[in-house]
């Protein structure tokens, strides 16, 4: 079994933490420079600079190589600019962070993602277009819906199948990130109820049929007042059967430090 966490850190040094974890690879966003022994452990490596294009703080996405069996061959990235012949081209630098693993003689590309917010106040800000990029930059590794092997998973700052406060102009647009995905050949693959805890009170905004699991709580609410679900996993076709997802949100314990929960993937190899 491939053990996985999908987690943002909100620019916390939670390292620590993570190396005492029973997982094998952690795919973190908004994540600072690794503080301690993660030499070689890292993609991208620290050393060729960390940071998102247009962030003051030094934070981006990661892939992890926490257990010492694991072993992580980073993917060469590149930006319009650069275009380095080889390398995957990345729209915006720091959202995304690309590896492969080898499990049983199978090779697993592993994809953090975090679609960024877009816009300034007092005007809307939006993060759909954003999503939408970072599926454009995975069709770089994504070629037909079967013969890839990829796990995507990380915050897209979108709602699932409903709009802010109800609105179905935003339902319809999150919605195409999701629809779009799927042809590709990246199926979504939750965290969806009964894996996770739903949101109680169940809010107004929630279609009352809905599976989400609230992921992310703001800094006017704690852990167990979360209602909005952030964070979403993505995987091939050819894994999903044999892929289970579950949002670690049950109690402020579980939750964690982060304004994010964790989401544990599990891979049946």
């Amino acid at each position: 079994m491939l053990r996985i966490w999908s987690w943002n850190v909100n620019g916390q040094q939670l390292w620590d933490q993570l190396a005492a974890s029973e997982v094998d690879v952690a795919l973190l966003q908004e994540a600072p420079v690794p503080v301690g022994p993660w030499e070689g452990k890292v993609a991208p490596n620290p050393g060729a600079g960390w940071g998102t294009a247009g962030w003051l703080k030094p934070l981006r996405t990661a892939v992890v190589a926490v257990s010492e069996m694991t072993r992580l061959e980073p993917r060469s990235l590149t930006t319009q600019e650069e275009r380095t012949p080889g390398a995957l081209l990345v729209s915006r630098r720091g959202t995304l962070a690309v590896a492969d693993v080898d499990v049983d003689n199978e090779r697993i590309t592993l994809v953090s993602m975090y679609a960024a917010w877009e816009g300034a106040r007092p005007g809307p800000i939006y993060a759909d277009s954003s999503a939408h990029r970072l599926l454009s930059d995975l069709s770089g590794i994504v070629n037909d819906a079967s013969s890839h092997r990829i796990i995507a998973a990380g915050d897209l700052n979108i709602l699932h199948r409903y709009g802010d406060y109800g609105d179905p102009y935003w339902a319809a647009r999150y919605a195409t990130v999701f629809d779009r995905a799927e042809p590709m050949g990246l199926r979504f693959v939750g965290p969806q109820a009964p894996d996770g805890r739903q949101a109680n009170p169940w809010p107004a905004e929630l279609p009352e049929d809905s599976l989400n699991v609230p992921t992310f709580h703001t800094s006017r609410r704690d852990p167990m007042g979360a209602t909005r679900q952030l964070d979403f996993v993505f995987t091939s076709h050819a894994l999903a059967d044999r892929l289970s997802v579950r949002a670690l949100n049950a109690d402020p314990n579980e939750w964690g430090p982060s304004d994010h929960c964790r989401l544990a993937i599990e891979l049946q190899i």
